[in-house]
């Protein structure tokens, strides 16, 4: 019996990092079925629960971010050269024959190593502007697989550059094909709402992050109580990351605002593509679910974001006109009534959040995914050139 390809996704840390590989080989999986897949990350108790769930094996691979201060500097060279030697090992002992670096610090260590040992990996940068890890190994990858064509002038110009967009959860993709009109993007969805908004109330959804982003979390609250009227027939719902639950719903409470306070939403993708207003931050998979699902969207970019990719993405939006951008960093006044300014007239403006959602899903990139597996697929049997050349 023929052993299949070893594919090693390497990177997490967070749910912006993983989701894409994880929706990239759900269709490997499909496309080359005797292939055994790997996601080596952190060891963060969320990320192994979500791979294990997915049916993938998860192993455990020592990193730590940039450190932020001296006291952090030791812990960060022990456990990435740690990180290093454990991916070197396992890309041996394993037999590795493609690593796919997702981003984030794992992802570092292992691409280095598969670097170091001459296993071929490409890379997926979900950003506006490229990772540390994509500037320093971009020339010698195989392939980077980019969601935003802006990265291109970021990198070495011997780089091979494939423009493909965020890969998405897989219920994403499947939402967006079953409220398709046809394959290029053209949604019925702005009649869908229009009918909706006659049979339930409008919906805003409020995205924290798995971490919490805690301005969102003590500004949006404000925001609606300045807002006054404009809410109301507005259900809300604010998805609040970890440990930050109760100080939210009693922010809420002290407004007098009623509100749904969540921790985490599982079925995410169902909720937005039945929302009417998004506000969120503006991670490079976080844009391309809110494309696919087609919902407009106040966008505040995390402003300590590395190299500020947070910004460059929304700008992205924002240039098609596919958002509202709040630069929380170059605000003078507070968060919550910039939030207020934009979000009083947009949901006030029912054609207005229709034009938007038709901006924003132009941009959706819902085959993503399946080219992604299907550029590995053929390099993996060696016929990448023949592929892009296509």
């Amino acid at each position: 019996m023929a052993v299949g390809p070893h594919i090693l996704f390497a990177g997490g840390g967070t749910a912006g990092y993983l989701h894409p590989g994880i929706a990239v080989a759900a269709h490997l999986a499909k496309a080359i079925p005797e292939a055994r897949i790997t996601f080596a990350g952190p060891g963060h108790a969320r990320e192994k629960h979500t791979v294990r769930t997915a049916g993938y094996h998860y192993a455990i691979i020592p990193s730590q971010p940039v450190p932020q201060n001296p006291i952090q500097a030791l812990r960060f060279v022990t456990d990435n050269v740690a990180g290093y030697c454990a991916a070197h090992w396992m890309l041996g002992e394993q037999r590795a024959s493609l690593v796919v670096g997702l981003g984030g610090f794992t992802s570092t260590a292992v691409v280095w190593a598969a670097q170091s040992r001459g296993v071929p990996f490409v890379l997926l940068e979900q950003n506006a502007l490229p990772s540390r890890t994509t500037r320093w190994f971009a020339r010698e990858a195989a392939l980077v697989f980019a969601a935003f064509d802006e990265v291109r002038p970021h990198l070495h110009v011997q780089a091979s550059v494939k423009v493909t967009g965020n890969p998405a959860r897989p219920a994403f993709e499947d939402l967006f094909h079953r409220t398709c009109a046809n394959g290029k993007g053209h949604i019925a969805k702005g009649e869908a709402l229009a009918d909706a908004a006659n049979s339930r109330p409008k919906r805003l959804v409020v995205l924290g992050g798995a971490g919490g982003a805690r301005s969102l979390n003590d500004s949006v609250p404000r925001a609606l109580k300045k807002i006054g009227n404009s809410l109301s027939g507005w259900q809300v719902i604010h998805q609040t990351g970890e440990g930050q639950l109760q100080e939210t719903e009693n922010r809420y409470r002290k407004c007098g605002i009623e509100a749904l306070a969540v921790s985490f939403i599982d079925e995410i993708a169902s909720l937005l593509f039945a929302s009417d207003l998004v506000v969120c931050r503006s991670g490079g998979t976080c844009l391309a679910e809110l494309a696919l699902a087609g919902v407009p969207a106040v966008l505040v970019p995390n402003s300590h974001a590395n190299d500020d990719h947070h910004l460059a993405n929304a700008k992205v939006f924002a240039a098609a006109r596919a958002c509202c951008l709040i630069d929380e960093s170059s605000q003078s006044g507070a968060l919550d009534t910039a939030l207020a300014n934009e979000l009083q007239p947009l949901m006030a403006d029912d054609p207005a959040r229709l034009d938007m959602t038709d901006k924003i899903r132009q941009l959706a990139r819902p085959q993503a995914s399946s080219e992604i597996a299907s550029v590995i697929r053929e390099t993996l049997f060696g016929n990448q050139s023949r592929l892009l050349a296509a």
